[in-house]
């Protein structure tokens, strides 16, 4: 729970929609802050505001007689003479000559501008009618070379009403309203922009966790990537370029070391099998060949680890097996073991053809060094079995077998087992891993009670398959 907790705290996505959601909270609550401070502290303000267009509205709808007198309105502001006829005592209108007199006026008009100063041009003013201050705007109106003033007035109580009771609730609903549309509508346009920006990182980083000791030479790549990245993929490839430098050198250190100590060691046992006999003649050879193994399984282990030096084909299986069964049949017969290989179930000689895609002799090695290592623990007097299908072989011995922690360690490089013939170096099965890998392939080592069972399988679906098999075909 901690890692996950963590993982989102760390997220850029995360942290981005965080800072927009966070900023579009703030805003808003500015914003409406100052809305509600101006519609209840400086409402005034508003009010004057409100007057000065209604009569700019109501100047620009007047409508004129021949001679030029004003006569009323348009069709749109005559509907709303209910309102001044409902609201006489809160509102009305008149429109006064250039002599300050009134021409035209609302219901009631004359009553409720009895307080008012006819005064003429533009501005605002106040005044009190029936104890209730009033307030009010004069607009100047031109026509047809005469001047007219339009005066509209509204009192103090009929604005809170409208301002605190209509207009403050409308506001708050219209900054509610649209908050959620702005968090919806930009956090998914935020969301799917995080979501196509991040995407090549996302690209990025599936690219480099695939790189393995196979696949150094590969490189991330750039395009895409948003450039405040750039420079750490950058260094990312960089990194990966002294990697692949120092992998190259250690193993043509390791592929040139074997070839360096091959020839003097055959030259050393060239000249104990010439020199006299004597005790430590045999000795001396065995020692030899100790290290011309280790030399040559070296050897193999640096091919091995390379890609480049593999070549694939259809191969045919039955044949490579034969092979390989013949190859060691000397070694089996010298260690009193048995060594057979069925396909499908069958004796070779019934078998159809099995073909695999793979490198012949890098697959002729993972099938010798598999039968060597089950012929070197198999007791005298039992047999080694090869199964092959047509997506897992199976070698397995009957010999003692090994325990849970010796079958984890058995891949490792120079690890031997203890119940082993002769004095390997250690490096078969470790070359066998190496080959799989290459092919991409999965071996296993599992206990087969008795002895060992290495499984060699092309596919996960078909391990179990293999092994079932192999299990009857032991008992």
């Amino acid at each position: 729970m901690r890692f996950v907790q963590s993982a989102w705290l760390n997220s850029l996505s995360f942290k981005i929609l965080l800072a927009f959601v966070v900023g579009v909270v703030l805003s808003i609550v500015l914003i409406a802050s100052i809305l509600v401070t101006v519609l209840t502290v400086r409402s005034d303000l508003l009010f004057v505001a409100d007057l000065v267009g209604r009569a700019e509205e109501l100047a620009g709808a007047l409508q004129f007689d021949g001679s030029g007198t004003p006569v009323g309105f348009d069709a749109r502001e005559s509907s709303a003479d209910w309102m001044y006829d409902s609201l006489r005592q809160e509102v009305a209108y008149r429109v006064l000559d250039a002599s300050g007199n009134a021409v035209m006026s609302s219901v009631g008009g004359d009553a409720f501008w009895a307080g008012a100063a006819r005064q003429a041009g533009r501005g605002y003013f106040k005044f009190e009618h029936n104890g209730e201050s009033i307030h009010g705007a004069t607009v100047p109106v031109e026509h047809a070379g005469q001047k007219w003033f339009l005066q509209f007035a509204a009192s103090a109580r009929l604005a809170d009403l409208m301002h605190r009771h209509f207009a403050l609730p409308f506001m708050v609903a219209g900054i509610g309203v649209f908050s959620l549309v702005l968090l919806v509508v930009f956090g998914a346009c935020a969301f799917l922009a995080l979501r196509c920006t991040l995407k090549p990182l996302r690209s990025v980083a599936a690219s480099a966790a695939a790189i393995a000791p196979r696949s150094i030479h590969a490189r991330l790549q750039v395009a895409g990537v948003p450039s405040e990245v750039v420079p750490l993929v950058e260094s990312f490839n960089r990194v990966l370029e002294r990697l692949e430098h120092g992998f190259r050198i250690q193993q043509e250190f390791l592929a040139t070391a074997a070839h360096e100590l091959k020839t003097p060691l055959a030259l050393i046992r060239a000249q104990i099998e010439l020199g006299e006999t004597g005790a430590g003649r045999d000795s001396l050879l065995m020692d030899v060949e100790h290290m011309a193994r280790q030399v040559q399984q070296l050897l193999h282990l640096a091919e091995a680890s390379e890609a480049q030096n593999y070549s694939f084909a259809e191969v045919d299986v039955q044949e490579v097996v034969g092979e390989g069964v013949a190859y060691l049949e000397r070694m089996a017969q010298a260690a009193g073991v048995h060594l057979s290989a069925h396909f499908n179930g069958q004796d070779s000689h019934e078998s159809q053809q099995l073909h695999w895609t793979a490198d012949r002799g890098a697959f002729f090695t993972v099938l010798k060094n598999l039968m060597e290592n089950a012929i070197q623990h198999a007791p005298r007097g039992t047999k080694v079995t090869v199964e092959v299908g047509a997506e897992a072989m199976a070698v397995r011995d009957w010999g003692p077998g090994a325990d849970p922690e010796q079958i984890m360690k058995m891949f490792t490089r120079f690890w031997r087992g203890p119940h082993r013939r002769d004095h390997g170096a250690g490096l078969g099965l470790a070359i066998c891993r190496e080959i799989a890998q290459a092919h991409g392939w999965k071996l296993s080592a599992q206990r087969a009670e008795p002895g060992m069972r290495f499984l060699l399988a092309r596919s996960d679906a078909q391990e179990e398959i293999a092994v079932t098999r192999t299990t009857k075909q032991g008992r």
